[in-house]
């Protein structure tokens, strides 16, 4: 789960990590109101969106009073933003942020997430702050570092010094991030974070360290235990479809192709997936209906998948184990005689109760194209559409 800018910044100062003065609102007049507290001749505005590179999509502004905030403001708020993180369509801005301007001397990359390949927590640190990470990684690799951790209740002082070795900061501003990077360990693993990434990270012509910018991500099966976290999720930055399927505890995240998906069990999906780019198409969506799915719940993800209207054709493909696969074809048949389909549908079934799955489907009065294994599924689909 992602949150804002703003939210995030919240987080870091419970625990005591300096951030800039600043206010968030989600309409102008509180903007500006809400403005005349911060200790600033001038103003950072900011789109509260759930994607990087605001910046270049002119999502922050340096406005030199509040004349000239409100002025920008007015024309930001409700403004949709394209950026290379939010796709073609973009995001509309619904909430605004404004910070106290900071005196920047020097501007770092810093980051924390888990290294799933080393099941260790990794501290990414560069400086270069302020540029896209991927940027920097393929032209100057070399100014990066990467620190990777064996998890434990806090982070040694060792670690810390390798993290912040590429900053090259005197002894002063130094402790300040040492100490910055143990609050950082420290809020990440207290709170089950996925990434914390801070870009840019300064130095102020006062040696202070400061995180000028905040974004971070949450692992969502563990917010169960973080109900306070759970309150900051912003529906508007989600995908309608994603909001409804994660109702039904379905695994979805939608995608820009015209070939939608259901399989059961995460790695089949990838490879379903893949096999589907391979014959030349690309996936609508990466849908896991899991092992123990109701035909309830199988229905709910076949509405879900033909409620994207770039779906010109269905795969469904099953392999039976937990998930039989008579209660998938009946939630096939009773969700597609609802909605009435209209494209292609084609289905492989392998598995438990795969001769009873076969019967139903064929049995239903449905235009269905059976399938033997996945390489002719996906190839079978993809002449279908076309």
């Amino acid at each position: 789960m992602n949150i804002h800018e703003h939210q995030a910044k919240q987080i870091l100062k419970k625990y005591g990590i300096q951030v800039p003065k600043g206010v968030f609102a989600l309409d102008v007049k509180e903007i500006i109101r809400k403005a005349k507290s911060l200790n600033t001749e001038k103003f950072v505005l900011k789109a509260q969106i759930h994607a990087g590179g605001r910046g270049k999509a002119g999502g922050v502004k340096l406005t030199a009073n509040l004349d000239e905030l409100e002025k920008e403001a007015t024309e930001l708020l409700g403004k949709t933003l394209v950026t290379h993180q939010t796709g073609p369509n973009g995001r509309e801005v619904k909430r605004l942020y404004v910070e106290e301007t900071s005196n920047i001397d020097k501007e770092f990359y810093l980051s924390c997430l888990v290294d799933r390949a080393t099941s260790k927590i990794a501290f990414i640190s560069s400086d270069q702050g302020g540029m896209d990470i991927e940027e920097v990684a393929s032209k100057n690799p070399e100014k990066i570092i990467t620190t990777k951790i064996e998890y434990s209740d806090e982070i040694s002082y060792e670690n810390c010094e390798k993290v912040t070795e590429i900053f090259k900061l005197d002894k002063d501003a130094n402790f300040q991030a040492i100490n910055l990077i143990k609050s950082i360990y420290k809020m990440f693993v207290e709170n089950d974070a996925n990434l914390v990434e801070i870009n840019p990270l300064i130095l102020t012509k006062e040696n202070e360290i400061i995180c000028l910018d905040a974004k971070m991500n949450f692992d969502d099966n563990a917010l169960f235990r973080h109900p306070e976290i759970l309150e900051l999720r912003d529906l508007n930055e989600e995908e309608e479809t994603e909001i409804e399927a994660s109702k039904h505890d379905l695994a979805y995240i939608k995608l820009d192709g015209s070939i939608g998906c259901m399989v059961n069990g995460a790695g089949l999906a990838m490879a379903t997936m893949d096999i589907i780019k391979l014959h030349g198409e690309e996936p609508a969506n990466f849908l896991d209906v899991g092992g123990g799915a109701s035909k309830e719940k199988v229905s709910s993800a076949f509405k879900i998948i033909l409620s994207d209207k770039n779906v010109k054709g269905i795969l469904i493909n099953i392999f039976g184990g937990i998930m039989r696969c008579d209660v998938l074809a009946e939630g096939v048949v009773e969700a597609a005689k609802e909605i009435k389909i209209k494209v292609p549908l084609v289905v492989r079934l392998a598995g438990t109760n795969f001769e009873e799955g076969k019967n139903i489907l064929e049995n239903s009065g449905l235009k269905i194209i059976s399938a033997t294994d996945l390489s002719d599924a996906a190839k079978k689909v993809v002449e279908a559409i076309k």
